[in-house]
Protein backbone atom coordinates (compact mmCIF):
# COMPACT_ATOMS: atom_id res chain seq x y z
CA UNK A 1 0.00 0.00 0.00
CA UNK A 2 1.29 3.45 -0.43
CA UNK A 3 1.56 6.29 2.25
CA UNK A 4 -1.45 7.90 1.67
CA UNK A 5 -3.27 4.58 2.08
CA UNK A 6 -1.10 3.71 5.08
CA UNK A 7 -2.32 7.06 6.66
CA UNK A 8 -6.04 6.37 5.86
CA UNK A 9 -6.17 2.92 7.41
CA UNK A 10 -4.36 4.28 10.78
CA UNK A 11 -6.27 7.54 11.39
CA UNK A 12 -3.37 10.14 10.76
CA UNK A 13 -1.83 12.24 8.86
CA UNK A 14 0.92 11.46 5.78
CA UNK A 15 3.47 13.47 7.57
CA UNK A 16 3.23 11.74 10.96
CA UNK A 17 4.20 8.67 8.94
CA UNK A 18 7.63 10.49 7.50
CA UNK A 19 8.31 11.83 10.37
CA UNK A 20 7.91 8.69 12.82
CA UNK A 21 10.00 7.03 9.56
CA UNK A 22 12.57 9.62 10.18
CA UNK A 23 13.03 8.88 13.55
CA UNK A 24 13.67 5.43 13.05
CA UNK A 25 9.84 4.53 14.93
CA UNK A 26 8.45 2.66 11.91
CA UNK A 27 10.44 0.51 9.71
CA UNK A 28 11.67 2.15 6.71
CA UNK A 29 9.27 0.41 3.61
CA UNK A 30 10.93 -0.90 0.61
CA UNK A 31 10.67 1.62 -2.35
CA UNK A 32 9.31 1.81 -6.33
CA UNK A 33 12.06 2.21 -8.70
CA UNK A 34 10.01 5.36 -9.09
CA UNK A 35 10.35 5.91 -5.13
CA UNK A 36 7.28 5.51 -4.10
CA UNK A 37 7.14 3.90 -0.56
CA UNK A 38 5.43 0.90 -0.32
CA UNK A 39 4.24 -0.76 2.79
CA UNK A 40 2.95 -3.81 4.05
CA UNK A 41 0.52 -4.97 7.37
CA UNK A 42 3.35 -5.24 9.15
CA UNK A 43 3.75 -1.21 8.97
CA UNK A 44 0.20 -0.58 9.71
CA UNK A 45 0.59 -3.08 13.04
CA UNK A 46 4.20 -0.78 14.05
CA UNK A 47 2.38 3.11 13.13
CA UNK A 48 -0.80 1.38 15.10
CA UNK A 49 1.54 0.69 18.33
CA UNK A 50 3.22 4.30 18.25
CA UNK A 51 -0.17 5.91 17.81
CA UNK A 52 -1.60 4.05 20.82
CA UNK A 53 1.28 4.37 22.70
CA UNK A 54 1.09 8.47 21.68
CA UNK A 55 -2.59 8.40 22.68
CA UNK A 56 -1.25 7.29 26.18
CA UNK A 57 1.23 10.40 26.39
CA UNK A 58 3.92 7.81 26.02
CA UNK A 59 7.15 9.39 24.77
CA UNK A 60 8.89 8.57 21.48
CA UNK A 61 11.85 7.87 23.53
CA UNK A 62 9.56 5.43 25.94
CA UNK A 63 7.93 3.98 22.50
CA UNK A 64 11.55 3.59 21.30
CA UNK A 65 12.08 1.14 24.59
CA UNK A 66 8.72 -0.62 23.84
CA UNK A 67 9.36 -1.23 20.32
CA UNK A 68 12.72 -2.99 21.75
CA UNK A 69 10.71 -5.46 24.06
CA UNK A 70 8.61 -6.17 21.34
CA UNK A 71 11.12 -6.65 18.55
CA UNK A 72 12.45 -9.31 21.28
CA UNK A 73 9.33 -10.71 23.30
CA UNK A 74 11.57 -13.32 25.16
CA UNK A 75 12.88 -10.13 27.43
CA UNK A 76 11.50 -9.65 30.76
CA UNK A 77 8.59 -7.12 31.39
CA UNK A 78 10.04 -6.03 34.34
CA UNK A 79 11.71 -2.69 32.64
CA UNK A 80 7.94 -2.57 30.80
CA UNK A 81 6.19 -2.01 34.63
CA UNK A 82 9.14 0.35 35.79
CA UNK A 83 8.71 2.50 32.40
CA UNK A 84 4.77 2.51 33.04
CA UNK A 85 5.55 2.97 36.69
CA UNK A 86 7.24 6.12 35.80
CA UNK A 87 4.95 7.03 33.40
CA UNK A 88 1.94 6.94 35.79
CA UNK A 89 3.83 8.58 38.12
CA UNK A 90 4.35 11.83 35.65
CA UNK A 91 0.54 11.68 35.11
CA UNK A 92 0.09 12.31 38.92
CA UNK A 93 2.47 15.13 38.65
CA UNK A 94 0.65 16.87 35.74
CA UNK A 95 -2.70 16.28 37.38
CA UNK A 96 -1.38 17.90 40.52
CA UNK A 97 0.03 20.96 38.59
CA UNK A 98 -3.30 20.91 36.42
CA UNK A 99 -5.29 20.97 39.76
CA UNK A 100 -3.39 24.32 41.08
CA UNK A 101 -4.10 26.18 37.90
CA UNK A 102 -6.53 25.53 38.18
CA UNK A 103 -7.36 27.04 41.45
CA UNK A 104 -5.36 29.84 40.14
CA UNK A 105 -7.60 30.47 37.35
CA UNK A 106 -10.61 30.27 39.97
CA UNK A 107 -8.31 32.76 42.46
CA UNK A 108 -8.55 34.82 39.14
CA UNK A 109 -11.81 34.72 38.08
CA UNK A 110 -13.03 35.75 41.22
CA UNK A 111 -11.12 39.09 41.05
CA UNK A 112 -14.01 39.86 38.21
CA UNK A 113 -17.49 38.69 39.56
CA UNK A 114 -19.66 40.83 37.24
CA UNK A 115 -19.87 41.81 33.57
CA UNK A 116 -17.48 45.54 33.42
CA UNK A 117 -15.90 47.28 31.05
CA UNK A 118 -12.20 46.11 30.13
CA UNK A 119 -10.97 49.36 31.92
CA UNK A 120 -12.44 47.89 35.36
CA UNK A 121 -11.69 44.29 34.81
CA UNK A 122 -10.28 42.64 37.79
CA UNK A 123 -9.06 39.80 35.93
CA UNK A 124 -7.04 42.24 33.28
CA UNK A 125 -5.82 44.30 35.85
CA UNK A 126 -4.75 41.53 38.12
CA UNK A 127 -2.55 40.21 34.97
CA UNK A 128 -1.02 43.95 34.32
CA UNK A 129 -0.10 44.14 37.81
CA UNK A 130 1.60 41.19 37.70
CA UNK A 131 3.40 42.18 34.36
CA UNK A 132 4.81 44.91 36.23
CA UNK A 133 6.21 43.06 39.15
CA UNK A 134 3.57 43.47 41.77
CA UNK A 135 1.91 40.67 43.29
CA UNK A 136 -0.50 38.29 41.82
CA UNK A 137 -3.60 37.23 43.58
CA UNK A 138 -3.37 33.92 41.62
CA UNK A 139 -0.13 32.73 42.27
CA UNK A 140 -0.96 33.87 46.09
CA UNK A 141 -2.91 30.77 46.29
CA UNK A 142 0.03 28.38 45.19
CA UNK A 143 1.99 29.99 48.00
CA UNK A 144 -0.47 28.74 50.34
CA UNK A 145 -1.24 25.10 49.31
Amino acid sequence: MLIGELAKMAGCEVETIRYYEKEKLLTAPDRSPAGYRHYRSEHLGELNFILHCRSLGISLAEIRQLADFRADPTLACEEINQLIDRHIKSVHQQVESLRLLEQQLQVLRQRCPQASDAAHCGILQTLVQAAEGEGCACHDSERSS
